[in-house]
């Protein structure tokens, strides 16, 4: 119909421009004969001038006219083509597409977005019915996913904003994108992920069954066995009594929704007299690029594992890592050659070291004074520039700087975070003691600026550092910082360089750590306090240092007036009246006392200091009390953790309920 209507205008255009053609040539032709009859000796130049003229004019005339009428039908013309092309191909094309108004109605849709809907009609219907908007709201700018499901088939939106009659109108346009969507995940759950599993503690229990070692060996390989071919995956023995596992991806989803109950199954085998179990560690590597960076990825996850204590699973992925397990406390494997070799590394980092800083975690405690004590003497004996960087506010440590304060060896040792700063070199080696969690570092500024670093701490490992240490020594086993450092002095130092002085500073660390030796205390713990005997030290001497003043034991009793056991078996105490850092230190022995309360498995200390809860964390040995704590982003042992929660005390209260809640109830979670 609009062809035909164009061809019309056309017509009458054409009639319209010959005729004035033909009236042109008719008045040349008349003046000619009048210029004819009235000069007659011109009549031919007449006639010939006059019928050029209306040549001309006549092509004149039509150049003029043609132009003009195209010039004025481009834009009636333009108009309906172009949307007759694009009517055609949006109409025509083999993929759904909508139009939508800017109130998310449809106004109009293809046969293949009815067809990808799976409905009879959506004409009308809110675009809402069909995906998930990220704003519903009635205005101009709208935001549409860029990928959706419709029916069973993933697709790729695309979306064009519209102007027409100052109306706004949206055109979406769906790319089936199902099979390469198949594809990826096909790619993703077959392709391989690695894991390491070692046995912990096996050689440690069968130094009393020794004649039962291969019997026990052999019940954990079945059953590791067992479940690598419950999935068709290979286990490979490549050294006694430690495993290389590969297992397709989908598998490992399977591992983590069922916990790994791998762990379970193999802590059910009990040896000895004490009927103790047998646990694995497993690491598993799941990050992208090649095999061999997963098996690195592998390896570095059973490291964490062995340095949390074991029994457990760790899953590092490209941006997290997943712990499983730890239900178990750990046994102390450090043998008299670990401990030598050890020894001997971090000397000669010490003497190669253009000095050394030292530096503990925030609000240090008699541990953290000890083992940077420790170190001090060690880099002294080696000739080493070494100081020590702590907060002189802290009323923790205030006790200790006035002893330490009169021994000559010590004159400007202690600095302050700015000034330990300052020292920072090239060769500088930093010593982090008591502490693995950058967030807990005394001075994060000196730990980014410090490229050789060593790490010695018992406490668990909760992440990877930002950087590798050159040095690592983590061992949860250990009963305190201060008594790795007692063993590392008996191996290096030559008899009578301890002072006595020194030597109550690491048995102050030992044992506040070990409450007096009532808890973690083991045969290395005793043979360490017994080698600061050697050196001068008193148990006598460093009771002061652990009396409380009449105000502390009054701001302590405060904790007792609002004591909750919660689930029957974990003591809560609150104190919403904090006012310093000191208050923290009364909260953890708020926390050794109530697991004194019959029952009470774990025991929970809660202080309020500005705009931060302090929680204090103690366990009798049956609850790991660093699991539950990893879920308030706080760390430390099995039987002794803490954290600092920036927030209110109801609500971290109800947090750590409900950490409890998922410790007691993992299948709950």
């Amino acid at each position: 119909m609009y062809n035909k209507h164009q061809n019309k205008k056309k017509t009458w255009h054409n009639v319209y421009t010959y005729g004035c053609c033909v009236l042109l040539a008719v008045g040349a032709f008349l003046l000619a004969a009048f210029l004819a009859t009235t000069f007659p000796q011109y009549s031919l130049i007449f006639a010939a001038g006059m019928a050029v003229i209306a040549i001309c004019g006549c092509a004149l005339i039509l150049y003029l006219f043609d132009r003009a009428w195209k010039k004025k039908q481009v834009g009636k013309i333009s108009g309906p083509v172009l949307g007759s092309v694009m009517y055609d191909m949006v109409n025509n094309a083999d993929e759904p597409a909508i139009i939508s108004d800017s109130k998310n109605k449809i106004i109009w849709y293809n046969r293949y977005a009815l067809e990808a809907a799976g409905t009879s009609t959506l004409l009308g219907a809110k675009l809402s019915s069909i995906m998930e908007l990220n704003e519903e709201s009635e205005t101009e700018e709208k935001v549409f996913p860029s990928e959706l499901i419709l029916g069973e088939r993933n697709y790729l939106l695309e979306s064009t904003k519209i102007r027409s009659n100052e109306n706004i109108y949206y055109l979406l346009k769906f790319r089936d994108v199902t099979e390469i969507v198949e594809l990826k995940k096909f790619i993703r759950e077959e392709d391989n992920a690695v894991a390491y599993i070692i046995i912990d503690n096996l050689d440690e229990l069968m130094q009393f069954e020794q004649e039962r070692y291969r019997e026990s060996a052999s019940k954990v390989e079945m059953i590791l066995r067992q479940w690598a071919e419950s999935v068709g995956g290979i286990i490979k023995e490549y050294e006694r009594d430690k495993y290389l596992f590969f297992f397709k991806n989908i598998d490992l989803e399977k591992f983590v929704s069922e916990k790994f109950e791998i762990l379970d199954k193999v802590r059910e085998i009990r040896v000895g007299m004490g009927n103790v179990p047998i646990t694995v560690s497993i690491g598993v590597g799941k990050v992208s690029g090649t095999l061999s960076e997963r098996e690195k990825a592998a390896h570095t996850a059973l490291d964490l594992a062995l340095q949390r204590g074991g029994d457990q699973a760790v899953v590092k992925y490209n941006d997290k890592i997943e712990y499983y397990g730890g239900l178990t406390n750990s046994l102390q494997k450090r043998t008299k050659v670990f401990t030598r070799v050890a020894s001997t590394e971090i000397l000669s980092l010490i003497a190669s070291a253009s000095n050394v800083i030292i530096m503990a975690h925030k609000y240090p405690d008699y541990d953290a004074f000890g083992a940077s004590i420790g170190f001090a003497r060690l880099a002294m004996y080696c000739g080493v520039k070494v100081n020590v960087v702590t907060d002189f506010k802290n009323q923790n440590i205030k006790k200790c700087m006035k002893i330490i304060g009169d021994n000559r060896h010590y004159k400007g040792v202690f600095v302050d975070a700015a000034s330990g700063l300052d020292l920072v070199s090239p060769d500088t080696l930093l010593i982090l003691v008591d502490v693995n969690n950058p967030i807990m570092f005394e001075s994060r500024d000196i730990y980014d600026n410090v490229y050789n670093i060593a790490v010695v701490d018992h406490h668990r490992k909760t992440a990877e550092f930002p950087r590798k240490p050159v040095f690592e020594l983590i061992e949860p086993s250990a009963s305190s910082t201060s008594e790795l450092v007692s063993e590392m002095l008996d191996f290096t130092l030559q008899e009578s360089l301890l002072s006595p002085m020194e030597a109550n500073m690491l048995l102050a660390g030992i044992t506040l750590d070990t409450r007096n030796f009532t808890k973690g205390a083991g045969t290395k713990t005793f043979a360490a306090a017994m080698y600061l005997r050697d050196n001068g030290a008193s148990y006598e001497a460093i009771q002061d240092l652990f009396k409380a003043n009449i105000s502390e034991y009054r701001q302590e009793s405060l904790f007792g007036q609002k004591i909750e056991v919660y689930r029957h078996c974990m003591a809560i105490a609150a104190n919403e009246n904090g006012v310093d850092a000191s208050d923290k230190i009364l909260a953890s022995r708020v926390a050794d006392n109530l697991l004194m309360i019959d029952e009470v498995m774990a025991s929970f200390a809660l202080v309020q200091i500005g705009d931060s809860v302090h929680v204090s964390a103690r366990s009798n040995g049956t609850i790991n009390v660093q699991l539950i704590l990893e879920a308030l982003k706080g760390g430390g042992r099995y039987d002794a953790a803490g954290a600092v929660v920036k927030s209110g005390m109801q609500q971290v209260l109800l947090m750590l309920k409900d950490a409890i809640d998922n410790y007691l109830d993992p299948e709950d979670r």
